[in-house]
């Protein structure tokens, strides 16, 4: 009998994958799709839902026909976090464009409720920030009709993309988020892994539009490929996944995910941590009803740097360019590139932040600018490991995934700016290998999820530091002056 096989549906920010997994953690098939990214005014960032849609089922339906639907145990789902969807439950059509999470047309609304940031921290870990969920929906019933009137009507359906999702590919009988997308809407209640009526006052969000909250894996929902019926019993945001397709399943282990932005999770236990050095406090997982938390840092920017190089300013042909530029240079020359492209996430937390690029001189060349946007991430991270740090969390291993990390430059470069051990998994798709290993486990073909990370082990490459101390603290010197020039 051929063994079974996990299928995953990662619904990320610029492409869609199905993904299917054996469970020994190889790939055995993928197809992927572009997403289309629309830009209305600056600072905006939106999504056509109904393409989304239409990219995930002809991925799932590509990658089922590759292996047989008949070998398909489960199917898991990850993707792009705090991104919202408005669609009218009637009928299932989006009701406008998603608005995606680097979007930041809500920071006028996120400064008038300043005064509400303790309490808002206190009980969600987050920060008031346009990132987040709930100002969005707020903005979207008070500023496009059709979402209004179905909020007014009570037609209007509310979700992260997991959500829409399964709305669809359950054909509309199941309403439903898992505990770690909920985490990140700034409307749930972590001491309660439930929707907040307080928060939900304070943003003007209606409860009946909102999904249920359900457990990261188990019976979660029901869809059909080719005529079979297929169970979905794993979903987690995609830096949660990640963390958890990283192995980081106790205390202090570290992953950081370098893809259009950088996340960085550090496993927290079973009580939810509070941070006092501007990080966010969030679900790392629910289970049994039982929730596992993590501390986090978000970066805005990281892969989109190089993506804005090559198709913004047009100073290189291909993201893959970036490792040879970099490596045709002894050092930055001077330049420091802070990519504040969506403003500064965290520590800083400035939504009106705007990129800089300094210390330019006659002498300084392309290659100058390209390496240094690529030790803007090693920079942007140890910040991150920095406050984690003060908030009791020492770092000795960082786990890394994403796109980004194929540059072994890259990765030589994050061991010597943050002085740590550097970890590449074998298989870098660890966001989808963690959805894999939810829906192994809410299928019964892993008793927990230690159990799915030693069948699926992934480690492959170490990068250790390999410069000295001296020069670490000067570089570190050089980007906390620009930093400090960006947040002037």
């Amino acid at each position: 009998m051929t063994a079974p096989l996990l299928l995953v549906l990662d619904a990320g920010t610029t492409s869609t994958r199905a993904i299917a997994f054996s469970l020994t953690g190889d790939i055995v098939a993928s197809a992927a799709r572009p997403i289309t990214q629309h830009y209305p005014a600056s600072g905006w960032v939106e999504h056509d839902a109904g393409e989304i849609l239409a990219c995930s089922r002809a991925c799932l339906d590509e990658v089922a026909a590759q292996v047989g639907v008949d070998h398909i145990a489960a199917i898991g789902m990850t993707n792009q976090r705090e991104t919202v969807v408005f669609w009218d439950r009637t009928t299932g059509e989006p009701l406008a464009r998603a608005i995606v999470w680097q979007d930041r047309r809500t920071a006028a609304i996120c400064a008038t409720l300043k005064a509400h940031e303790p309490m808002v921290q206190a009980k969600t870990g987050l920060l008031l920030d346009p990132y987040f969920t709930a100002t969005k929906i707020r903005w979207a019933i008070a500023n496009w009709p059709m979402v209004g009137a179905a909020a007014r009507d009570g037609r209007l359906a509310v979700g992260t993309v997991e959500s829409w999702l399964i709305w669809h590919l359950s054909g509309g009988t199941t309403h439903v988020t898992d505990a770690t997308n909920a985490s990140r809407t700034m409307l749930m209640n972590l001491a309660t892994s439930e929707w907040d009526a307080g928060l939900l006052a304070l943003f003007g969000v209606p409860a009946a539009a909102l999904p249920s909250i359900v457990d990261c894996a188990g019976a979660l929902a029901t869809t059909s490929i080719a005529g079979r019926a297929i169970p979905i019993t794993g979903a987690a945001g995609d830096q949660q996944a990640a963390a958890i397709g990283q192995g980081c399943l106790t205390p202090g282990m570290l992953k950081a995910t370098y893809g259009t932005g950088c996340f960085l999770l550090a496993h927290a236990g079973a009580v939810a941590p509070v941070s006092h050095n501007r990080l966010l406090s969030t679900v790392a997982w629910r289970l049994n009803g039982r929730c596992a938390y993590a501390l986090e840092g978000a970066i805005f920017v990281a892969g989109s740097a190089i993506q804005w190089l090559r198709d913004g300013l047009g100073i290189i042909a291909s993201s893959a360019e970036s490792e040879e530029l970099a490596q045709s240079v002894p050092d930055n020359g001077g330049v420091s590139f802070v990519p504040a492209l969506a403003g500064l996430g965290a520590p800083h937390w400035a939504p009106d932040a705007r990129g800089l690029i300094c210390g330019l001189s006659g002498g300084t060349t392309r290659a100058h600018v390209v390496r240094a946007a690529l030790e803007a991430q090693g920079q942007q991270t140890a910040d991150l490991v920095d406050a984690l740090a003060a908030d009791g969390v020492a770092a000795a291993v960082l786990r890394v995934d994403g796109g980004m990390v194929a540059n072994n430059w890259l990765c030589q470069d994050l061991a010597d700016s943050l002085g740590v051990v550097v970890e590449r998994p074998r298989v870098i798709e660890t966001t989808a290998m963690g959805a894999a290993m939810l829906a192994g486990v809410g299928v019964g073909l892993f008793a927990d999820l230690p159990a799915a990370a030693a069948a699926m082990a992934n480690a492959d490459r170490r990068f250790h530091p390999a410069t000295d101390a001296a020069t670490r603290t000067q570089r570190r010197t050089q980007w906390q002056t620009a930093i400090a020039r960006v947040l002037a």
